[in-house]
Formats: C-alpha cells, sequence, structure tokens
C-alpha cells in the first residue's frame, strides 16, 4: 500500500516521530530518543562472572557498579518492566532470552512495584530507539536512574545453555572489576537463595487500602470484562498478605468490587482477623519459602476461619503450612509461555510463571488434592485444600502483559468470598 507523505506530513504522526526521506533526517521525537541513548551508552565494559568459572565480557546499558544474586533467565518476549519491577526477584540476575529488549521504553502504568528489584539484568541487544505511545523514558535511563547493574552484548544463548545443563548459579555482574579471577571469587562468595528469608526485604512497612483497578487495556481480560457490577470499594473485604506482591494483583481483586487492605508478610492471624476480612489472599514474592515459619503459622492459624487463595509463593507456603515440603529447582520456571494441566477439566492454559521452588510431591499431606500441573516437567502447580475453603496455584493468573488464560481462579475466588 502506498504511503501518502503529504498526508503523514500534515498530521505530523511521521515527520515527529518517523524517518524522512526527503530530508534524510528522523522526525524530533526520534532524535530526542536516539540522543538520550547516545548519552547514556557510554560503551563501558560490563562483566557477568560464574560460580563455575566462566567469565562473560559485554557493555554495560546501566548503572555503574557491582551486584551479586542468582543468575536466572526468562523466556518472555514482552513485559520486561513488569519483570524488572517484581520483587520475586529479589536476589537474582535475570537473562532475558528474547535478543531485542527496550523496545516498547518505560512507562509508569506498567510498574509492578515502586522500582526494581533485580539483582542485575542481562540482554543481548538492548534497543537503540524505543517507540510506544505510552512510553516515558529509555529502559537504560530507567536503570540507570534506579542503580541497576546491566550488561548487552553477551551470547545469552550460550548463557541460558549453559543454566539449562548446570542449573542456576550464582554470579556477579560488574562495571568496576575487570580481573577474571577476582569476579569468579566474588561470585563464589555469593550467599545464594537457599535459607535466606528475602521477603523482609520488600515487604512494605505498614498496612494500606488499595483502591486501584485494572487500566483499560487489562480490564477486557478478566471475569465479565473485568467489572464488578456493584462500586468500587462496595464488595467483599479481602486482606493481602504481601510477600512480595505484584501490584496487578490488588487490582484484579479491587476490579471485582472489593474492598482490599494491604498487610505485611510478617503479620500475624490475630491482625489479619482483627480487620474482619471475607477472605485472605496470599501473595507472590522472593527465594526460599521454608524459613518464612512465621508466615506458614499464620496461614496454619487462619485455614478453617477465612477463604485463602494464594500464588505462587503464598501457593508454597500454603502447602507448606498444610504439611507439604518444598525443594529447589535445577533452573526453576520463568517466562510467559509455560503450559500448565487443570486436573479436573483438561483444560491446559498457557501461564506466567517465576519460581526457583516448587512443592515436593511426595511430601503432599492427605488434606492436599494436586488441582494443576506444569507440563513441562509434570511438577505440582496447584492444589487445593480437602478440610477448609483454600487453594493456590504455583504461576500467576493476574499476568501482566499476559497470557490470560488462567484469570479464572480470580473468579473461583470471588465466588467464595459472596458465598461466606
Amino acid at each position: 500500500m502506498a504511503i501518502d507523505e503529504n498526508k503523514q506530513l500534515k498530521t505530523g504522526s511521521f515527520s515527529d516521530s518517523g524517518y524522512d526521506s526527503r530530508s534524510g533526517q528522523w522526525g524530533p521525537k526520534r532524535r530526542e530518543r536516539l540522543e538520550e541513548h547516545t548519552l547514556n551508552d557510554q560503551s563501558r565494559p560490563g562483566f557477568l562472572a560464574l560460580e563455575d568459572g566462566t567469565v562473560f565480557e559485554g557493555i554495560s546499558i546501566g548503572a555503574q557498579g557491582e551486584r551479586d544474586g542468582e543468575v536466572v533467565f526468562n523466556t518472555s518476549i514482552t513485559g520486561y518492566q513488569e519483570i524488572l519491577t517484581d520483587p520475586s526477584y529479589r536476589g537474582q540476575i535475570v537473562t532475558m532470552t528474547y535478543p531485542m529488549i527496550g523496545n516498547v521504553g518505560i512507562n509508569v502504568q506498567d510498574l509492578e512495584s515502586a522500582r526494581p528489584h533485580v539483582a542485575g539484568f542481562i540482554v543481548r541487544e538492548s534497543s537503540r530507539l524505543y517507540s510506544n505511545y505510552r512510553s516515558e523514558s529509555s529502559l537504560e535511563k530507567y536503570l540507570i536512574e534506579h542503580s541497576v547493574v546491566a550488561i548487552a552484548g553477551i551470547d545469552t544463548r550460550a548463557l541460558v545453555r549453559k543454566i539449562r545443563d548446570k542449573g542456576a548459579q550464582r554470579g556477579i555482574l560488574s562495571t568496576s572489576d575487570s580481573d577474571r579471577d577476582s569476579l569468579v571469587e566474588k561470585a563464589r562468595r555469593s550467599p545464594g537463595l537457599v535459607g535466606r528469608d528475602l521477603v523482609r526485604e520488600v515487604i512494605p512497612e505498614k498496612a494500606r487500602a488499595w483502591s486501584e483497578t485494572l487500566h483499560t487495556l487489562a480490564s477486557q481480560y478478566s471475569a465479565d470484562n473485568g467489572e464488578f457490577s456493584g462500586g468500587l470499594g462496595t464488595g467483599p473485604h479481602v486482606v493481602c498478605l504481601d510477600f512480595g506482591m505484584k501490584w496487578n494483583i490488588p487490582r484484579h481483586l479491587a476490579a471485582r468490587g472489593n474492598r482490599v487492605t494491604i498487610l505485611p508478610g510478617t503479620a500475624t492471624a490475630a491482625d489479619v482477623m482483627a480487620l474482619e476480612p471475607d477472605g485472605v489472599f496470599l501473595s507472590n514474592g522472593p527465594g526460599d519459602p521454608e524459613p518464612l515459619v512465621y508466615a506458614q503459622q499464620t496461614i496454619r492459624d487462619l485455614l478453617g476461619k477465612r477463604p485463602i487463595f494464594g500464588i505462587c509463593l503464598g501457593h508454597q507456603l500454603l502447602s507448606l503450612a498444610s504439611g507439604a515440603k518444598t525443594f529447589k529447582m535445577k533452573f526453576g520456571h520463568r517466562g510467559a509461555n509455560q503450559p500448565v494441566l487443570h486436573c479436573d477439566t483438561g483444560r491446559v492454559e498457557i501461564t506466567s510463571q517465576n519460581h526457583g521452588f516448587a512443592v515436593e510431591e511426595s511430601t503432599i499431606p492427605d488434606c492436599l488434592q494436586i488441582t494443576h500441573r506444569n507440563l513441562n516437567d509434570n511438577t505440582i502447580a496447584g492444589v487445593r485444600h480437602k478440610e477448609a475453603p483454600a487453594f493456590s496455584v504455583q504461576y500467576h493468573p493476574e499476568a501482566s502483559a499476559g497470557p490470560h488464560d488462567s484469570g479464572y481462579l480470580f473468579d473461583t475466588f470471588q465466588g467464595m468470598l459472596v458465598k461466606r
């Protein structure tokens, strides 16, 4: 189809953000974004060292400095901003498998928390330009402003293959140290995730009410087109135990008309019950669930008193509180393309996941029924309590930027709230 350049120039869409073949120049918006990238790109070398002795050299695209963490990978094509700000990534250096990241920039509407939580960020290529009608700044500028050490230009395929073969490894990202032996030694001294309570590093300081609902772009994927027939906050009262909760979770709960209160994950059952909730939500969060004995006790004390719905870490904690055990996975599930089988219906859901621990099937007590399985490795992806109104899933039905196959789980919880 032919392009009417005169029409494009009159409307401004061509001249503002496109390439004008007559002048040989980018439009002013694109020039501004290219200049922003050029200012950020100082071509500083950056290094990733792994505990097995492997060292990758790339180019810094973020803040200067040095950060250690567990090196993992995420297979999502979109949603890098949500990944950066997901508190579940605390203590982890995230590698994106998709080859180009940053092409849609950054906007405040897609944040999953107030700031990034990743220990570091790795991409094959950082886009030199960003273009989206909602974008407000570049990825690189955002990384620098929030002191995230990040590198590009390494062979991410080789890195991901090493992680898949050997498992997630401790590592270090550095723009300040180029001595390979020194970097490897620092990677080996990194504490890792097992046995650490990372939840206390990401939970809110105090309780708060939540009223923000879903963005108009997301509401179409919720139950009954995402809107509750009553007014905002006029429905049941849901108390969320925040272990590092993604903001899109309370958005989904509020979109159904619920009154939503968020408590720190260290709250006791007495703290929860004092708010007279109609239901309790157990959020996602970072790290190893077994050290979180305070959360397990709270959940144990709440079972049978109110309907409970858990996601990700909340799923693991509900299982632990019921008598199961968890284990550290080889390299975990991180991405937006994880197939999950709903055992009751035979339906397969494509899901977003982010976890490095899972519930050990051999330890499942009689009071829990397995409801969902990950089809990649047959691990447990969901359970239902047989004696109390409680259920949980290992994945993210609230996922932003998708997929949305599992949004019905919020409807299931909603039905339990209404029946109470």
